[in-house]
């Protein structure tokens, strides 16, 4: 593991940038990665005018939808199954528009983490960090890949290619739009391509800043497990190492134990100020769009269109996919944190001097306060979370299969 630690230094530079890559890379496709105070004033402008462009393709596609949604006399089932694109777009647009707004938040746990990364030496530690890492890289990894795809290939589907349907007794083949379009011709191959391409950029846009969320929401979550593991290090070494050591010695490893502790909390704290908006906007939209997305899926099945079928169905499983990755993340940060506790009062406490044991119970009481990572301050991040979001789901499209007659 002393080898990968110097591999992985030799190639990325340095293990902080290793751990927060992923990010980097997705947030500066859309001008969402914090730039810091010695970036150039050609770099700001450059990442200004590229947000700029991301809210004029997102919002001409978005208003254009809402607007046919709104106005254009369909059949309930066209307008249902519209809501599913349309939630998505706006619910990435609200997505994007958090993550601006809390850079600062973003910028500081990226700054917290890098000074983690200089301050633990020790290589046992390092390795720790090193693998709960790797873990939160892959899982952003996956996240970012899986939507990514299946957000091209829910374009390509239902927008290169035409599809049959019935104006009375003909069948005729038509273009029809990923997002549906307020009175702007499609039918010709230039209007077309270029209402398609926006479409593209407009989803590719909306789940950048889902996957970005999520990524975050990730590598934060596993820095912070690996902090908290190698603080439980830290007590079982200091708890089990001989009495005839020198008392100041202890001391002061009691003190860097305490405020490393307080330095994970305040890391916590801030993850959550940044994350729990977020969290929020996410369970609710993928309520909805998970839920007429598996509408458009029950509406296609009758008339057996397999492109469109499997379109629907991978966009859903994805949506769920990574709510669950969420929900997950926070179900074990939240048992992480709690172990600590739990930890301490396993160990040889009883052995040490009455002032060392005061200062365990300090650590113990303080972890008797439950973390949990949030949505809005309304809904814990967890796995029983998730299975309600489940049943909720089926709950309402139990109620519009019904409605509707499908």
């Amino acid at each position: 593991m002393a080898d990968d630690i110097i591999a992985i230094q030799k190639k990325f530079g340095s293990l902080n940038e290793y751990s927060i890559q992923v990010n980097r890379w997705l947030s500066k496709t859309i001008g969402l990665w914090p730039l810091p105070s010695s970036t150039s004033k050609f770099e700001k402008i450059m990442t200004r005018i590229l947000i700029l462009l991301c809210w004029i393709i997102a919002l001409f596609v978005t208003i254009l939808s809402l607007l046919h949604f709104i106005l254009v006399k369909e059949d309930i089932i066209t307008k249902l199954k519209m809501i599913g694109p349309i939630s998505y777009c706006i619910g990435g647009g609200l997505n994007y528009a958090v993550l601006l707004f809390l850079n600062d938040d973003i910028r500081y746990c990226i700054d917290h983490i890098e000074t983690d990364w200089n301050a633990i030496t020790r290589t046992q530690d390092r390795q720790v960090m090193l693998k709960n890492a790797k873990i939160g890289r892959i899982i952003s990894g996956c996240i970012a890949g899986f939507m990514q795809v299946d957000s091209i290939c829910f374009c390509t589907i239902l927008g290169v290619f035409k599809q049959t349907i019935k104006v009375g007794n003909e069948s005729i083949k038509i273009y029809i739009l990923p997002y549906p379009t307020y009175k702007i011709p499609v039918d010709t191959n230039p209007g077309h391509s270029i209402v398609l391409g926006l479409q593209f950029l407009t989803t590719c846009i909306m789940s950048t800043t889902v996957v970005i969320a999520f990524s975050l929401a990730t590598v934060f979550a596993y820095h912070a497990i690996g902090q908290l593991t190698i603080m439980v290090t830290w007590i079982e070494e200091f708890v089990n190492r001989p009495q005839e050591e020198n008392k100041n010695m202890r001391i002061d490893e009691i003190s860097v134990i305490i405020e490393h502790h307080l330095r994970i909390l305040s890391f916590l704290e801030r993850t959550e100020h940044l994350l729990s908006p977020i969290c929020f906007m996410e369970m609710f939209k993928n309520i909805l769009t998970i839920c007429m997305l598996s509408y458009c899926i029950l509406a296609e099945w009758s008339e057996r269109d397999i492109r469109a079928l499997s379109a629907y169905a991978s966009a859903t499983m994805n949506i769920s996919l990574g709510t669950f990755l969420i929900c997950y993340v926070g179900e074990i940060l939240t048992e992480k944190c709690k172990e600590i506790g739990n930890i301490v009062y396993m160990t040889n406490w009883y052995r040490l001097p009455k002032k060392d044991i005061l200062n365990l119970i300090m650590i113990i009481t303080r972890c008797s306060i439950e973390y949990k990572m949030t949505g809005g301050k309304i809904i814990d991040m967890s796995v029983i979370t998730f299975g309600n979001i489940v049943k909720t789901i089926f709950a309402y499209l139990n109620i519009l299969r019904q409605m509707t007659i499908l």
